[in-house]
């Protein structure tokens, strides 16, 4: 069964799992006690910290292991927040930051810091010009990924550094998803990652804060990972979790250019095999291994079981998933279609033959969605009266953008349609039609019954 979902958890790499067995032996004792067993283990975690900093580009005395890579951005947001009080409490971040990142800002928030977030453009990424406009007096920390989890974007992040730098404000980088892929670029002052997303074991994420950074641990004092992650090491998974980066990297660069050309495949044929789709993401500047597409009158949730029923694992930042009822804030903050998305994130060793029956499935799985969904046909025959109004309040994705589509071909050209709906799915994939389908979007204005009336004007 092929597994497309890297980007949430990569497959465990075969050197991880041998360095996990053979540390599992080695590795059990306390590294802080001097009798033999503790200094076997500490030699491993000496060369499992310079083996990682060596992969991060950074000194082994500025890096720590934690038990997550939430709690490694958790643990540097505070950190450097708290390191920084008497410079101001300003918290910069992109508006499509990974969610770690906007819980913790949240957290800052509701405890009176102040909170900046820097928009995105419909490829995903921030501007550099936007990100330094908003380094105001008494920021104390900049965040920036160095690419989206659910889009692959990668982001600016030496040109962001370079302005952080110019106003003396540090970067934290979450460089969860392209840590595998290479070395973040540009004077980044703290970075964060998790092990499980290039092949190690999940409980392993890594902080990075370089030397002159101004940090205080927050929570706590504890002896071990120089105070910044309590507890005792899980040696095992350390150990694993580095000779697995190291391997990931020396195979990124051959398998980096493999997967490419698969996702480039992936990219230009589904919207020639799939009518009414929208890719999206940057499609350059992005990750290699990363493709995301959205379906237009498709359920989110029954699209990702009936790939699922046909053998593949994807997932999605749709609004119509079992996970939330809203649309993934990234899709919102690029202001793209949200319903029937698909998250395709290839593990290392994809085959061909993989990516191309996945081609060959996803046809005709979105038209039976769509059939279902009773979804209308690619084209429409005029009409005559001036303006409808559709009555969409208390549905759900797609059904508010299906109703639209089914009658915009019974006004006459410079008619409008008026859609009644409470989804919030409906705000953004309404616009987001209108720009698909070459009509105009005139805006939004409540609705007395509920909800928002959604008005259009067809100019096709």
């Amino acid at each position: 069964m092929p597994y497309f979902d890297a980007a949430s958890s990569a497959p465990l790499h075969p050197v991880a799992r041998q360095a996990l067995l053979a540390s599992l032996d080695e590795g059990w004792a306390d590294p802080a006690r001097l009798y033999r067993e503790g200094r076997r283990a500490r030699m491993l975690l000496d060369a499992a910290r310079e083996a990682a900093a060596e992969a991060v580009g950074c000194r082994p005395d500025e890096l720590v292991f934690t038990p997550s890579g939430t709690r490694a951005v958790h643990s540097g947001i505070s950190g450097a927040l708290a390191g920084r009080r008497r410079v101001g409490t300003r918290l910069v971040v992109s508006a499509v930051e990974h969610s770690s990142v906007l819980h913790a800002a949240e957290t800052h928030a509701a405890a009176g810091g102040s909170l900046t977030e820097v928009p995105v453009g419909r490829s995903g990424a921030v501007e550099a010009a936007a990100f330094a406009a908003a380094l105001e007096p008494g920021t104390a920390l900049a965040c920036l990924q160095s690419a989206n989890h659910e889009v692959g974007t990668a982001q600016p992040v030496a040109e962001v550094a370079e302005a952080c730098g110019a106003a003396g404000v540090p970067l934290l980088v979450d460089a969860a998803q392209s840590l595998g892929w290479g070395p973040v670029e540009g004077a980044w002052s703290l970075l964060a990652a998790s092990a499980h997303k290039w092949g190690g074991p999940a409980g392993v994420g890594l902080l990075a804060v370089r030397k002159g950074v101004r940090f205080s641990p927050q929570g706590p004092a504890d002896e071990r990972e120089s105070g910044r992650a309590a507890g005792f090491e899980n040696l095992p998974a350390i150990v694993a979790a580095a000779a697995s980066l190291r391997a990931v990297r020396a195979e990124a660069e051959a398998e980096g250019a493999r997967l490419r050309g698969l996702v480039d495949r992936i990219r230009a044929r589904v919207p020639e095999l799939v009518p009414d789709v929208e890719v999206v993401g940057d499609p350059v500047r992005r990750l290699p291994h990363l493709v995301t597409f959205s379906c237009l009158y498709v359920d989110g949730e029954t699209l990702l079981h009936e790939l699922d029923r046909e053998g593949f694992s994807v997932s999605s930042g749709s609004s119509c998933t079992s996970s939330t009822l809203t649309p993934s804030h990234v899709l919102r903050a690029m202001g793209v279609l949200s319903e029937g998305n698909v998250r395709v994130s290839l593990p290392t060793g994809t085959s061909e033959e993989d990516v191309d029956r996945f081609l060959a499935v996803l046809p005709g799985v979105v038209a039976q969605v769509r059939e279902r969904l009773g979804a209308p046909e690619a084209t429409t025959e005029p009409g005559v009266s001036g303006s409808l109004v559709v009555d969409a309040l208390g549905k759900r994705c797609p059904i508010p953008v299906i109703e639209l589509a089914k009658v915009i071909g019974d006004v006459p050209v410079g008619g409008t349609v008026t859609v009644l709906a409470d989804d919030e799915a409906a705000r953004l994939d309404i616009p987001a039609w209108c720009e698909m389908r070459g009509q105009e979007y005139v805006g939004e204005e409540p609705s007395p019954r509920g909800g928002s009336a959604y008005v259009v004007r067809r100019v096709a």
